[in-house]
């Protein structure tokens, strides 16, 4: 780090009071931050405005959540995401953002094997710790991985950033350090609709006592969570941790105390929750933030004896292909890492890989027989479907039992259709 190509000295690292973009990215650069509350906004809002100085650039996060990135932007930045989701969305809208397909879990090989080039990566840090040490504070994910082959590595030191037990870093691993103080976005939960509150008791009467957690972000993975609130010897494992999961850390639901592996601790990728949850993480030896090599490593996963993966989707089709990317015709979702952690909750002692999702959308039927998108994740990789109706596992079925199972998922008012559209798609019955 601090080495340009071509160049035999070293730029020294520094501390500064700002950021002038132009001295440290370079035309045709490929600039990378955190997602969520570890975008370091003190630095991506220079780098956007500064953008005409520097020339076309490309810039790779996972979801944002605030409003730094505009689709205005991209008349010199090319925006990469393997997600649309938070205020990525935008950008999907109005065509300003390239989709990378890609699983969540192999962004650090693309990134330390140079598929996926890294140039400059920016960084949230907490404040240093007695021996002088800056934690990554809200998120480790990629972002260890891009720190190894990244030519420049910046850091905004906020002062509102929580000393977590991630990636430690010296002084000497920056090129440049400069302080921050803007507050991170918050993601509070809502109350679940009574659709989302059935799907949650459904699923909870699938968790056995002392299984380890792993959940997607939305609204319905947190209400599954809140149902969860009287199990016992709960663990966490997973991409990401919020508010919901903190209620049942605090309320002795989740103790971590019958994991394989890591038992005692609490394992996550990001925090994405309210100023409570990061109040919670500061300085908490029992809250680990890993690097996706680690949190969705297959093999880990598989070992992590009831392990359940609780995921959602946009639809699913009768023979349990699931589309968690496109609705409406709108890149709207991910890749992200469901189908990680569906292997490996598959291949756990006594795991269990659930998707759920509500029957309908509207007018129409997520239980469809025809995917109106990608197939994110393939049927053989399905394992309990679970909406409102009903909960089905899909593990060990033929095609045809499988059609005859899903019918019960779907809305009452929607089956006959489904069921005639199966009938008359000779595709769906192979």
């Amino acid at each position: 780090m601090g080495e340009f190509p071509g160049e035999t000295t070293a730029v020294p690292a520094s501390s500064s009071t700002s950021f002038e973009p132009d001295r440290w990215v370079r035309e045709g650069d490929t600039v990378v931050w955190g997602q969520a509350a570890a975008e370091p906004r003190g630095l991506t809002a220079p780098l956007l405005a500064g953008r005409h100085s520097i020339g076309p650039f490309r810039c790779f996060f996972a979801m944002n959540l605030s409003d730094t990135v505009q689709p205005e932007h991209a008349d010199v930045v090319t925006f990469l995401s393997y997600t649309a989701a938070g205020s990525n969305r935008r950008l999907s809208l109005a065509g300003a953002l390239e989709i990378l397909p890609i699983h969540y879990s192999d962004y650090p090989r693309f990134f330390t094997s140079g598929r996926l080039p890294v140039d400059v990566v920016l960084l949230q840090v907490s404040p240093p710790d007695d021996e002088g040490r800056y934690s990554l504070g809200f998120a480790d994910e990629y972002l260890s991985a891009a720190l190894e082959s990244a030519r420049v590595v910046i850091g905004e030191v906020n002062e509102h950033a929580p000393r977590t037990s991630s990636r430690l870093l010296d002084a000497d691993d920056f090129d440049l350090l400069v302080p921050g103080s803007a507050a991170p976005p918050v993601v509070e939960p809502r109350e679940p609709n009574a659709v989302e509150r059935e799907i949650s008791r459904r699923v909870g009467e699938l968790v056995a006592d002392g299984s380890t957690l792993q959940t997607g972000i939305g609204s319905l993975p947190d209400a599954i969570l809140a149902a969860l609130a009287d199990h016992t010897d709960l663990g966490l494992h997973s991409g990401s941790i919020g508010d919901r999961a903190l209620d049942l850390i605090e309320g002795g639901a989740i103790t971590n105390a019958r994991k394989t592996i890591d038992p005692g601790f609490s394992v996550a990728a990001v925090l994405i929750g309210s100023e409570r949850l990061y109040r919670f993480a500061d300085d908490n030896p029992e809250l680990l933030l890993r690097d996706t090599r680690y949190t969705h490593d297959p093999q880990l996963l598989a070992g992590q004896r009831r392990l359940v993966a609780i995921n959602t989707a946009f639809e699913v089709d009768l023979t349990g292909q699931i589309n968690a990317e496109v609705a409406g015709g709108r890149y709207l979702g991910a890749v992200g890492g469901s189908m990680d952690f569906l292997r490996g909750a598959a291949r756990a002692e006594e795991g269990l890989p659930i998707i759920a999702l509500p029957s309908t959308a509207g007018d129409s039927s997520r239980i469809v027989a025809r995917l109106n998108g990608p197939v994110s994740t393939p049927r053989a990789d399905a394992g309990v479907i679970v909406t409102e109706h009903g909960a089905v596992d899909l593990r060990g079925l033929t095609i045809a039992e499988r059609r005859r199972r899903m019918i019960e998922l779907v809305a009452p008012a929607h089956r006959e259709g489904v069921e005639a559209e199966a009938a008359a798609n000779e595709l769906v019955r192979q």
